[in-house]
């Protein structure tokens, strides 16, 4: 027998990055410092094989929804009873303002119904020529580039980009640049502090709404321009500003300047600072798994053709043939989901599974355990795009896999989401692979969305 006829043996699946667990409760100093630190450190062990339970602080109650029943409940079948906690208002509105991801009842229902027409399909197809051609560019500039960087930060730069470009029909300039830089630094300074998780006034902790009103306050003096400078255009425009100023079709009153300020800075939050966050975590998960990183690359070229420079950039049409591609950032959001933990409060009493929920109880349905759930998942921990093929999805729970949230409050722009990673995925990695830098720490850290703590560190191979 010759070497090359040999069994080779199978090699066990890389450890991903995590924070490290431990089993039983924490104290509740021991809880403080974690959730300062990192969020999603603070769930045990066990958390990843159970389905509901109470979480106490103090007088506090809150419980966890962790199976696709409740998770159905809340966001589906009882979703009127169920509304955005103090807690992520706090944290949100100070930055946020009152947008799509904050806002409630009548005011959150108009607000969705006069920002649907920017996100309808045809408009993601538009979009799509402007977001293959930014990461053509970028394509393009890393031939310049020398020694380890940070994806990171290339991803969260490509996605400005292109928010810029569909917000606003312009590549990022140093002004637009302030929104993101307003968005980074929001999410980097704001933490949840004691007075917050117990509910206790807000006003004994300001100190954090401070921070947040300065970490945006440049970003709202350009977006209070941009605004302005439309409305008094005859024309404002076709891009997202142009449709959130434009009358609205079914005759009711526009949006508001606040109104639409709040929309602006909410979408360069979810639909910038998500979808770089998505796009670091896959290319972390492809440097790991060079198999996977093959099967992509041979589905590139088989779509695409030549794979070098030269070769024609993905088009809308191409993202429903990029089949394993989708599967690969399915599976990213899977394993780091960006937007890793929703809350929400109980107006009235309810059962959950069997559960009693008092009034004024918070409900958490948290993503990181949820998609990693043992009972959910096989070999939760490994990545594995397979699993997200759309004929294997008939065996899961619908609840089990919410990226995107689920719901009437579904992320508006999910389909606009899919199709920008997918598009920058393709035209990135027909010419480039990633590998981690030597000494690399990998960590996810639970900001307000899940990033890599301290980047990204990886070095580019031309393929």
């Amino acid at each position: 027998m010759t070497l090359t006829d040999a069994a080779v043996p199978e090699l066990a699946p890389p450890e991903l990055a995590r924070p490290r667990r431990f089993r039983g409760r924490l104290s509740l100093r021991q809880f403080l410092i974690t959730i300062q630190k990192n969020s999603i450190a603070t769930w045990p062990e066990e958390a990843f094989e159970q389905e509901f339970w109470d979480r106490r602080m103090l007088w506090k109650r809150t419980f966890v929804a962790n199976s696709p029943e409740a998770v159905r409940h809340v966001l589906l079948d009882n979703q009127e009873n169920y509304v955005k906690t103090d807690i992520a208002r706090r944290l949100l509105e100070p930055g946020l303002g009152r947008g799509l991801l904050t806002a409630e009842g009548d005011v959150w229902r108009r607000q969705r119904r006069l920002m649907a027409p920017a996100f309808q399909h045809r408009r993601v197809v538009d979009f799509a020529g402007p977001i293959a051609a930014a990461a053509g560019r970028l394509a393009q500039e890393w031939e310049t580039v020398r020694g380890d960087f940070d994806i990171a930060h290339a991803m969260s730069g490509l996605t400005l980009a292109v928010i810029s470009e569909i917000m606003f029909s312009t590549a990022v300039d140093p002004r637009i640049a302030l929104i993101g830089a307003g968005v980074d630094t929001y999410q980097t300074s704001i933490r949840p502090t004691l007075v917050d998780l117990l509910g206790l006034p807000a006003w004994l902790s300001r100190a954090g709404a401070k921070r947040a009103a300065a970490a945006f306050a440049q970003a709202d003096e350009v977006i209070a321009e941009l605004i302005a400078r439309r409305q008094a255009a005859a024309d404002p425009g076709s891009d997202l500003l142009g449709l959130l100023i434009a009358k609205p079709e079914t005759g009711e009153p526009p949006l508001s300047p606040r109104e639409i300020r709040d929309q602006v800075a909410t979408i360069f939050t979810a639909g910038h600072e998500t979808t770089a966050n998505a796009l670091a975590w896959t290319w972390y998960l492809l440097a790991l798994h060079p198999a996977v990183e093959k099967r992509l690359h041979d589905e590139l070229d088989a779509v695409l053709g030549d794979r070098g420079l030269g070769g024609r950039l993905p088009t809308f049409e191409d993202v429903a043939r990029l089949r394993y591609a989708r599967m690969v950032i399915d599976e990213a959001m899977r394993l780091y989901p960006p937007a890793h933990t929703m809350s929400r409060q109980a107006l009235a009493e309810d059962r959950i599974v069997g559960h009693r929920v008092p009034r004024g109880s918070t409900v958490f349905i948290v993503p990181w355990l949820l998609h990693r759930h043992r009972k959910l998942w096989q070999d939760p921990e490994v990545f594995d795009p397979e699993r997200m093929a759309p004929e294997r999805a008939a065996d899961r729970p619908r609840f089990a896999y919410i990226p995107f949230g689920a719901g009437p409050r579904i992320c508006i722009g999910a389909s606009l989401a899919i199709t920008e990673a997918v598009l920058i995925l393709a035209t990135l990695a027909r010419t480039w692979r990633l590998r981690l830098a030597e000494g690399a720490r990998v960590e996810p850290i639970g900001l307000i969305t899940l990033r890599p703590r301290g980047g990204l560190s990886m070095r580019l191979e031309r393929r």
